[in-house]
């Protein structure tokens, strides 16, 4: 009789012990020859050298099984454990999995095209109208690269500008007073990290989410960092961000120009950005428009009722700002 220890790794405990524990329960009646306890991300086993050496290798098998699909349920322990191989099916256009094995994949044209010029620059540019997906996809592409250890760690950033309401005023310290602007981060995040793994990363700094002002003095190194809302930066923010570029670093900027919440007198530093930048090398740019939409299907009426209106003012305004011009004529 022998004793093994089996750390687990890159899992969520709770969905791989499944509810009550009802997972471990159906692992202990196929091997009813081994005693075990399994605690946070320890499990320890006793039993016939052979028997848990096998036992080691299936449970190695269902981690990366969950570790790549953040699901695991009687089926799929049945088939592991007995060798068979789980049956899948195949995503076309697949970024990860997300809480639930729920499948995130690129749904239109321009986000698959995201995920392409993602692989083939250090630097992107993604911008286009909201619920077009560019946030979504650019923090899928930065979890998989996690999931993939290509990356130590992910940095998420927003311009902390109020779209029209003061929330300086609200109690708490900083971090209360910041997170009302960071919650759409979050928000994509728990759709593709299991709870108490996602906590886990973030309490570890492994995933890191502050606001623009936190950036300045650092070197961000063996990351992806995201800047969302971009279109919010001024000047002198946005090329204080784009300078914290370390190795092995990618960064994915995202902005929409029809939203900008800046006082009228200031340039949006996106939009003198991709001027200035147009053209050098390493850096993307990626354009989404109302065919990428992907909210409800009203949002995509709004935004056209919205550009159809601007572009009215537009003409009403240049028309009003021409000055009649009197021709006299002159007698000959």
């Amino acid at each position: 009789m022998i004793e093994r220890i089996i750390i687990l790794e890159n899992i969520d405990p709770i969905v791989f012990y499944g509810i009550n524990n009802c997972n471990i329960q159906l692992i202990k009646t196929l091997f009813p020859k081994l005693r075990f306890t399994a605690r946070g991300m320890v499990i320890k086993v006793i039993g016939d050298e052979n028997e848990t050496a096998i036992f080691e290798s299936k449970i190695k098998q269902l981690e990366k099984y969950c570790a790549e699909y953040n699901i695991l349920n009687e089926e799929i322990i049945i088939d592991i454990i007995k060798g068979q191989t789980p049956t899948e099916v195949k995503q076309e256009h697949l970024i990860i999995h997300g809480v639930n094995g729920k499948p995130i994949i690129g749904r239109t044209e321009n986000q698959q095209k995201l995920v392409k010029t993602f692989e083939t620059n250090d630097l992107v540019f993604a911008l286009g109208p909201a619920g077009s997906g560019k946030t979504y996809v650019a923090i899928a592409l930065a979890v998989r690269a996690l999931k993939n250890k290509e990356v130590k760690k992910i940095i998420l950033s927003r311009p902390a500008v109020e779209a029209g309401e003061k929330l300086g005023f609200l109690p708490g310290d900083m971090k209360d007073k910041i997170d009302p602007y960071l919650q759409p981060l979050y928000d994509a995040l728990q759709d593709m990290i299991p709870a108490a793994k996602l906590k886990d990363l973030m309490e570890n700094n492994v995933i890191q989410i502050a606001p623009l002002a936190f950036m300045r003095g650092r070197t961000l190194s063996d990351a992806v960092i995201i800047l969302d809302e971009a279109q919010n930066t001024t000047t002198h923010q946005i090329k204080m961000f784009l300078t914290r570029l370390g190795m092995n670093a990618k960064m994915i900027v995202t902005g929409d120009m029809s939203q900008i919440d800046l006082p009228s007198s200031q340039t949006s530093g996106l939009v003198q950005a991709i001027k200035i930048l147009k053209g050098v090398a390493g850096i993307g740019k990626v354009e989404f428009g109302k065919k990428d939409i992907v909210r409800h299907k009203l949002v995509q009426r709004i935004v056209e009722a919205y550009e159809k209106f601007e572009e009215k003012q537009k003409k009403e305004t240049k028309t009003a700002t021409i000055p009649e011009i009197n021709i006299e004529k002159k007698e000959l």
